[in-house]
């Protein structure tokens, strides 16, 4: 991938607006591989994510809504933001009509758009280590706890449709201790910017 590209060079496809949001969170997982996310212009192609759904005992909404998790209630197409161990902020995409409380973690990006500004805030330079984990794509984007609630299809948040096709692996989720036998870890196969491979 050529590094020097600007975001003029890169083809983004159709916005995707909150109805795209509004399904099982088992077909937007996937969906997503190979979109762009962008935060201010900043970000890059979707590779990895994980769907987590409102049965599943490794959910935050499995317990029922919280002050933390109540964007996740819906309705859909929001963004949920929330510090992992108190030391990272992931950042989730709302799914499914409101009140199922479903969502998708974007665990990994392809970085694209603002890479010279993600490697300043990152203070590393190789791309291949930008966005690779979700706590590294959320501070290389510059999301925080401000993020939360907002739409996902109204600045400073776009989310672009992929262009062509994606071939698109699923495995076992990472880093969870509950329901870690369900293959809702879907990522772009054979990518080099996955936070692990498949």
């Amino acid at each position: 991938m050529d590094q020097n590209r600007t975001a003029a060079d890169q083809k983004l496809g159709k916005p995707l607006h909150r109805t795209f949001f509004g399904r099982s969170v088992h077909e937007v997982a996937p969906d997503l591989i190979g979109a762009t996310l962008l935060v201010d212009g900043v970000g890059g192609l979707i590779v990895e994510v994980e769907a987590y759904h409102h049965t599943d005992p490794a959910a935050h909404s499995f317990r029922g809504p919280t002050p933390r998790n109540r964007v996740m209630f819906g309705p859909p197409g929001y963004a949920y933001v929330y510090r992992s161990y108190g030391i990272h902020w992931c950042v989730n995409f709302v799914c499914e009509q409101e009140g199922s409380a479903s969502a998708v973690l974007i665990r990994a990006l392809q970085p694209t758009h603002g890479i010279a500004l993600m490697r300043r805030r990152r203070r590393l330079h190789d791309e291949r280590s930008l966005c690779s984990g979700p706590g590294k794509l959320t501070e290389a984007l510059a999301i925080t706890e401000a993020h939360n609630a907002l739409p996902l299809d109204a600045p400073p948040i776009a989310v672009y449709a992929r262009v062509g096709t994606a071939d698109v692996a699923s495995g076992i989720r990472i880093g969870i201790t509950k329901a870690m036998e369900l293959p809702w870890r879907y990522g772009l196969k054979g990518s080099r910017f996955l936070s692990k491979p498949f």
